[in-house]
């Protein structure tokens, strides 16, 4: 899969501007500030594809990227503390009403910060995906930040909580590329694996 043809198509800041579902999806989820716009970065090689805010919160719409054969889906960061409840509110229709409709989800991407326990939104979507079967794996970010014995005790933190779900989960670094080719080849993986079913 060639990740470098790559553009932007769309922005939908209300559920019934939401495109046709004509392609399996790749989705990003996760708390503002978690670096998903830098993993999408990454992901194509591309510097600013998608635009990394300075202010938390900032992207209040559902972008969508096409590639040859899928479409990337980044939804608008959870949990950041200063947006209003209105705003919060029409995140959450939004986000609820691109699952309720009928899409080719091949795959969400829950971006959760390494360096971390998964808060209570990370938590509260990851039972959500599960409740309603979405195919998904966890990317934590920002593992550069951490040293050796930091990487093994949230490693095993993160198997604590996921592993008995069988939730994949990857360490990623934007900065230095860890878990690139991993989190690339778990996409491929699922929109094969969606256009062959």
């Amino acid at each position: 899969m060639d990740f470098q043809k790559v553009e932007f198509e769309f922005a939908a800041g209300r559920k019934d501007q939401l495109p046709a579902s004509d392609l399996p999806e790749i989705v990003f989820s996760g708390r503002s500030n978690v670096g998903k716009s830098s993993l999408l970065n990454r992901l194509v090689n591309r510097k600013a594809l998608a635009r990394v805010s300075a202010t938390p919160g900032k992207t209040a719409t559902i972008n969508f990227y096409r590639l040859p054969g899928c479409r990337f889906v980044d939804l608008p960061g959870y949990g950041y503390a200063k947006v209003s409840k209105s705003e919060k509110d029409r995140w959450a229709s939004l986000v609820e009403g691109y699952f309720a409709q009928d899409r080719q989800v091949a795959l969400v991407i829950q971006l959760i910060d390494m360096r971390h326990k998964p808060s209570a939104n990370d938590m509260q979507m990851i039972d959500f995906l599960l409740g309603i079967g979405a195919p998904f794996a966890v990317v934590c970010t920002k593992s550069d930040k951490l040293n050796k014995t930091e990487t093994a005790a949230q490693m095993g933190l993160f198997e604590g909580l996921l592993g008995p779900a069988g939730i994949p989960f990857y360490p990623f670094s934007a900065v230095k590329g860890d878990g690139l080719q991993e989190v690339r080849g778990r996409i491929e993986e699922a929109v094969g694996g969606f256009l062959a079913g």
